[in-house]
């Protein structure tokens, strides 16, 4: 977890003193650690992970759930199924036109 947390693009903000990195990280039991959690706060975010053994509670489910159906969406779409591309410039070509199909179909 903690690679992607890092290799996470700066984010834009207010000018100033823009945050760098996100308020809050949702994960799921797999990521559930006190090193994790230590790691996590000394980088000032928040960590929002489900506990092992534990009901969930966490609220998780309800961010979950977009982030799943956008996914469906995507992959609803043949040619994101299956890809044959190699070049990395390709499949970024493909994920930014299945992005756009999606928002017009939201926005038609």
């Amino acid at each position: 977890m903690l690679p992607a947390v890092l290799a996470f693009p700066k984010i834009r903000g207010m000018p100033g003193a823009p945050r760098t990195r996100p308020r809050k990280l949702y994960a799921d039991h797999g990521y559930d650690s006190a090193a994790a959690r230590a790691i996590l706060r000394w980088l000032g975010i928040k960590a929002v992970i489900a506990q092992r053994n534990r009901e969930h509670g966490s609220g998780l489910g309800k961010v979950r759930w977009v982030v799943e159906r956008t996914i469906s969406w995507l992959k609803g779409m043949r040619r994101m199924r299956l890809r044959y591309d190699r070049l990395a410039m390709m499949q970024l070509a493909w994920n930014a036109l299945a992005a756009s199909v999606m928002c017009f179909r939201l926005l038609e």
